[in-house]
């Protein structure tokens, strides 16, 4: 604080030498005028001394018999006039502060935080759609209908909150964690459970419908497993009616399931000749200029590195330059080896029975061949498993009356 008091009212940095300069120190101290930051060199002395008290020196400089000279001016008294020869630093002064505060009146940045769910560019549509974008007035932006609206539109958006910082617009959602509940259609009839391949049965368990099959019988695709048929008797054993239900069971089918998986004997690479060329762009808001340049090679690829000014990252301005490196390479065909082809193939193997495990399929055996075979890489299984069994399907409810006549 003192030192920011002692800058706008002004000092100066003097220099005094001569008959008595101890005597000058002491002189100034009796008539409260304050030195600071006294340095001796020689017989000299060189301190700081504020702009009014400098004018009261001229007593006490006649009387010790010493002299003062100026060397350093420091302060706001000092600085002011040197602005008036500077017009060009004025005014460019003067611009940036009517831009900073053009800028200020709109929304220069968009953050988005909470989503989970719902994915950046649905959330960039939404807000485009209620004409919220980069560049808007702060004026025109509704916090409260924004709120109702985002609510409205997402219904997995339990919680949201909007609020201006500076020229961003930050926005919070919290999304509800528990899965929404969705309605699933009753079938209006009976069902049967059918079976999708054939195998052996190995486990039963029935909950609802009658069953036409028993474990350890070999079915094929297409055999009804349990029927949403029930039949109603009379007293003499002949049917009645017959009730629709939905069938309900756990089965469980040993089968065998082949797969192939297949790889090019030969593949392309990318092999980079080390020749690179680059330019340079900006970037405000949508619009981008980049340097012009012909096609830089006949084969590439480009990295593009950009940075934004921590000025304007502060102010949430969108502004950004970068360079785009374009980088030469060259197509090579390589043939894979015995080793890297079991390699890949035993990736997408592991990555097949992981599916399998992920839907309760049990691996019992497996058999697993490599070879070349029609210029690629072949690798084919054979796989003994139990999977649950039976897909639903309508069931078909006969006629009594005919029933009884075929009887």
């Amino acid at each position: 604080m003192v030192g920011i008091l002692r800058y706008l009212r002004g000092y100066l940095r003097i220099k005094v030498w001569g008959f008595s300069p101890e005597r000058f120190m002491n002189l100034c101290s009796n008539r409260d005028i304050l030195l600071w930051d006294i340095v001796r060199e020689g017989d000299a002395y060189y301190m700081c001394i504020s702009l009014g008290s400098f004018y009261k020196l001229r007593s006490i400089v006649k009387k010790t018999g010493t002299r003062a000279a100026i060397l350093q001016r420091y302060g706001l008294p000092f600085f002011i006039p040197t602005l008036k020869r500077r017009k060009v630093f004025l005014l460019g002064a003067f611009l940036a502060a009517a831009f900073w505060m053009w800028s200020s009146l709109y929304i220069w940045d968009i953050d988005l935080t909470g989503n989970y769910q719902i994915t950046e560019d649905a959330f960039s549509e939404f807000l485009q759609q209620e004409d919220i974008r980069i560049g808007m007035r702060r004026s025109a932006l509704n916090i409260e209908e924004l709120e109702k609206e985002i609510r409205r539109r997402f219904p997995q958006v339990t919680w949201t909150s909007a609020m201006l910082s500076g020229t961003r617009l930050k926005i919070n959602l919290k999304e509800n964690d528990a899965p929404i509940a969705v309605e699933e259609k009753q079938e209006s009839g009976g069902t049967n459970l059918v079976a999708q391949y054939g195998g052996t049965i190995v486990s039963m368990i029935v909950r609802s419908g009658v069953p036409k099959v028993a474990i350890g019988d070999v079915v094929e695709e297409g055999t009804v497993l349990v029927e949403g048929i029930l039949p109603v008797y009379n007293d003499d054993a002949t049917v009645r009616e017959y009730q629709e239900v939905p069938s309900d069971a756990d089965i469980v089918l040993e089968h065998t399931r082949t797969q192939t998986f297949t790889l090019p004997l030969e593949h392309v690479e990318k092999e980079y000749t080390g020749r690179t060329r680059s330019r340079f762009f900006l970037r405000v808001g949508e619009k981008e200029c980049r340097m012009p340049m012909e096609r830089p090679f006949l084969v590439y690829d480009s990295v593009i590195r950009q940075s934004r000014p921590s000025l304007f990252e502060k102010l949430s301005i969108p502004v950004f330059w970068g360079k785009d490196t374009y980088r030469e390479y060259q197509n090579v065909e390589y043939r894979y080896s015995r080793e890297e082809a079991e390699s890949l193939l035993g990736e997408k193997l592991t990555a097949f029975l992981s599916t399998l495990e992920e839907k309760g399929v049990q691996i019992i055996e497996k058999d697993v061949r490599i070879d070349t075979s029609g210029g690629e890489w072949e690798l084919s299984g054979e796989f003994l498993v139990r999977e649950p069994v039976g897909k639903s399907v309508a069931a078909t409810i006969p006629d009594v009356g005919e029933k009884e006549t075929d009887e």
